[in-house]
């Protein structure tokens, strides 16, 4: 039996901007041009008011059956939140139709349906009753919610005073109990610690066991998989696939890993560079296992840097930085410096697999001269993905740290009397 059916919905915003007085600039001309290409529509009416209309949505159509439990895919700005609220009827679509049957409980952001003076207490019936539940109802689980929360010390505290992981814990413990046919969870659930993430995950998965019907967004892929069985993977405001989870991830992941792994210039004149070294091409290579399609913490990578040297004879080294995508600094390797004649030269760096954790990493190479004088540096060279990837583990919490090497790490009991070697 359909809980949700979705036709051919689509949402569209009208973005006003006030036009200066001095008129159209070249770099506003610029953007708009950008913008265009989009499909980002300008009118300007006769106050100078320009309206700029920017579809979140485009055509969505799906159904959901009771039991079901549908993960939510994609970038940024996909569309994914916007569904929601539409689905939660927080806001109206612009075109299309929406059939929801049963009750539906929304988790979309801390501190949803929370009336920040009253207390905890207060805010687990207030919830409880805008989910049409009554007072009797909400008692048989309020010592559960409670307890699954973990609030109990904070409860006669005002929710404004809570820590944004307080929010989060107690709403969603008051969303899982009490008794929604339809659960919507939003990406609020990454505020939460490792420990309760797994708490929570657990518990849809019993609700789901009963007949409920959840729709989970998380960028947390492998939690997607642990609970979903049905993926919707969205990019730029249009539904590009429903279907089975591990295959709708699979996909989408083949089109995240699209990211250009290699930079080429073909001549030096077009080169980035100066006049002692241009940079000819850098290149990431993965050494995919039979069947992977993205790069995921097993692979084993192997960079490649190729440069022109415009000097007669210099002493060079290569210096590649790998750094984390927020600018952290990873590890530092170089090569030995030796005497060049001036031509091509190339430089190879061998990253293995099960030693960088899952996450975004750019790589940076700097020519370096007499090991002291850097002559260039090709800043975030390569930007690339690393997915996560778990055999025989139970927890789905983000991994923490940014490497994940498998060193040897035994344990046994010393009632055996034989030591560990």
């Amino acid at each position: 039996m359909s809980v949700i059916t979705v036709d051919n919905i689509s949402k569209r915003y009208i973005i006003d901007h006030k036009k200066g007085k001095g008129g159209t600039t070249l770099r506003d001309m610029l953007a708009e041009n950008v913008k265009s290409l989009f499909g980002r529509k300008k009118e300007t009416t006769d106050s100078g008011l320009e309206h700029e209309e920017f579809w979140a949505l485009q055509d969505v159509s799906f159904s959901i059956q009771q039991g079901d439990r549908v993960g939510i895919v994609g970038h940024n700005g996909a569309g994914k939140s916007t569904l929601l609220k539409i689905l939660s009827k927080i806001i109206e679509p612009t075109s299309g139709s929406v059939r929801i049957k049963g009750r539906v409980a929304s988790l979309l952001e801390v501190g949803t349906g929370f009336h920040p003076e009253l207390t905890g207490r207060e805010n687990i019936f207030l919830n409880g009753s805008l989910l049409g539940m009554s007072r009797s109802e909400i008692k048989k689980q309020f010592d559960a919610i409670v307890d699954f929360a973990g609030v109990e010390k904070f409860l006669d505290t005002p929710v404004k005073r809570y820590s944004s992981g307080m929010y989060v814990r107690l709403g969603f413990a008051i969303s899982a109990h009490l008794d929604p046919e339809i659960m919507i969870v939003d990406e609020v659930l990454a505020v939460g610690d490792a420990e309760f993430q797994k708490k929570s995950l657990g518990k849809m998965r019993d609700n789901s066991a009963s007949g409920r019907t959840i729709l989970f967004v998380s960028h947390n892929l492998t939690a997607v998989q642990a609970l979903c069985n049905k993926a919707l993977y969205f990019e730029k405001g249009r539904l590009l696939e429903d279907g089975e989870t591990n295959q709708v991830i699979g996909n989408y992941l083949s089109k995240v890993s699209k990211t250009k792994l290699v930079r080429q210039w073909d001549t030096p004149e077009e080169a980035p560079g100066n006049d002692k070294v241009r940079i000819r091409r850098i290149e990431l290579v993965p050494d995919m296992r039979e069947g992977q399609t993205h790069i995921d913490v097993r692979t084993p990578m192997r960079v490649r840097f190729e440069f022109w040297n415009m000097m007669e004879q210099a002493n060079l080294n290569l210096s590649l930085h790998l750094n984390s995508l927020t600018g952290e600094c990873i590890f530092n390797v170089g090569t030995q410096s030796k005497s060049y004649s001036k031509g091509l030269l190339a430089g190879e760096c061998e990253i293995p697999g099960y030693f960088l954790n899952d996450g975004s990493y750019t790589i940076s190479v700097m020519i370096v001269k007499d090991t002291v004088t850097p002559l260039f540096n090709m800043e975030e060279g390569i930007t690339f993905d690393i997915e996560d990837y778990r055999e025989g583990i139970a927890w789905y919490g983000k991994w923490p740290g940014y490497v994940r090497p498998q060193f040897p790490f035994v344990m046994q009991s010393l009632e055996q009397g034989v030591p560990i070697k």
